[in-house]
C-alpha cells in the first residue's frame, strides 16, 4: 500500500481537522493551493456566512486545514478573481447559489461583486484544461439550466438541485467502495437537507446514493439518485456531495474522510478510473414526480 493511500485508510478515520484533506497530511514536495469560492446570488447557507466579516464556518475548517498541513486555501466571495490569474489555482471549490454573473440585490448587504461572464469561461476552460474542481452541497445551485438547455456549468459539474424538503435523517448509500477515502465507509444515515437533484450527467461515477425510501415530503417520492459522484471533464478531475448544508456536517468525521478522497482525486494525488456507473447503481435516477 501506497503511503497516500495509507493516509485515506488510517488517518483520514481520525476526528476533526487531522482528517481533512488527504494529502495535506503528508510532507508535499509541492505546495496546492485551493481556491474555495463561496458567492451567494441566491440563497446564503449559514455554513458560508461571514458573522461581522470574519470567515464563515466552513471557510475557518478549510483554512485551518490547509494551515495545519501545508496547504494554501484562498477564501473569496469576489467573482472577480476569476478575471486574474488562474494559473495560480490547482483546484477550486464552490459552495454557491444562483446565477453568479449577477449582482447582488441592493438589500443583501453584502459586498459581493459578481463573475464576469468572461470570468465564468475562463473557469470552466481552466477545469476542461486540467484543473481540478469540489462542489459542496450548493454547488448544483448555480448556473441553472435554461428549459431544457444546461448551461456549460451544469454540464461540468454533472447535476442539477431542483429544491428540498424537510430536514430529516436519510440514508446514503456506498456504490463505489473503491473511490479514494471510501476505505472502511458503509452505509450511513445523518440528518442533513437533502437536495433532490436532477440533470445527470450520463457519464457519472457515482459514489454515494440518494436513499429515498422512508423519506417524507413529496420531492423525495421517486427512485434513488446520486448524491456524491466524479467525472471527467476534459483533462479536469470534477467531485461533487450534496452533502453540507449543516454546521455539524462540516465537522463529522464521515464527511470529512468523502472530502479527503475527493480532494485527494481532483489534486491528481490518488489515481482512480472514474468509470460510469450511473446506469447500473441508480438506473431509474431521472424519473421525478412533477
Amino acid at each position: 500500500m501506497k503511503r497516500r493511500e495509507m493516509l485515506i485508510s488510517t488517518g483520514a478515520a481520525l476526528l476533526g481537522l487531522s482528517a481533512f484533506p488527504l494529502r495535506w497530511a503528508a510532507a508535499a514536495e509541492k505546495k496546492f493551493k485551493i481556491l474555495y469560492f463561496t458567492r451567494s446570488a441566491g440563497f446564503e447557507h449559514s455554513v458560508v456566512h461571514r458573522p461581522g466579516g470574519q470567515l464563515s464556518h466552513s471557510e475557518k475548517i478549510m483554512v485551518e486545514a490547509g494551515q495545519k498541513y501545508g496547504v494554501e486555501v484562498v477564501c473569496s466571495k469576489d467573482g472577480r478573481v476569476f478575471d486574474g490569474d488562474l494559473d495560480q489555482f490547482d483546484a477550486f471549490a464552490f459552495y454557491t447559489s444562483g446565477d453568479l454573473t449577477q449582482p447582488l440585490p441592493a438589500d443583501a448587504k453584502r459586498d459581493e461583486p459578481p463573475m464576469s461572464k468572461k470570468g465564468l469561461e475562463r473557469l470552466l476552460a481552466a477545469i476542461k484544461g486540467g484543473k481540478g474542481f469540489v462542489g459542496f452541497h450548493a454547488a448544483t445551485d448555480s448556473f441553472h439550466s435554461q428549459g431544457d438547455q444546461l448551461t456549460p456549468y451544469v454540464k461540468m459539474i454533472g447535476g442539477e438541485f431542483v429544491t428540498h424538503g424537510r430536514q430529516q435523517k436519510a440514508t446514503m448509500k456506498v456504490a463505489s467502495p473503491e473511490f479514494p477515502g471510501m476505505d472502511g465507509i458503509k452505509d450511513f444515515e445523518l440528518l442533513e437537507e437533502w437536495y433532490a437533484l436532477k440533470n445527470f450527467a450520463p457519464d457519472l461515477h457515482v459514489i454515494l446514493v440518494q436513499e429515498t425510501a422512508g423519506m417524507t415530503d413529496e420531492c423525495y417520492q421517486r427512485p434513488p439518485f446520486p448524491a456524491t459522484w466524479a467525472r471527467m471533464h476534459g483533462k479536469g478531475r470534477v467531485f461533487y456531495t450534496s452533502l453540507g448544508h449543516r454546521e455539524d456536517i462540516w465537522t463529522n468525521p464521515i464527511f470529512q474522510q468523502i472530502v479527503v478522497g475527493g480532494f485527494s482525486w481532483v489534486l491528481g494525488e490518488t489515481q482512480f478510473d472514474p468509470k460510469p456507473n450511473i446506469a447500473q447503481v441508480t438506473p431509474k435516477a431521472g424519473q421525478m414526480k412533477n
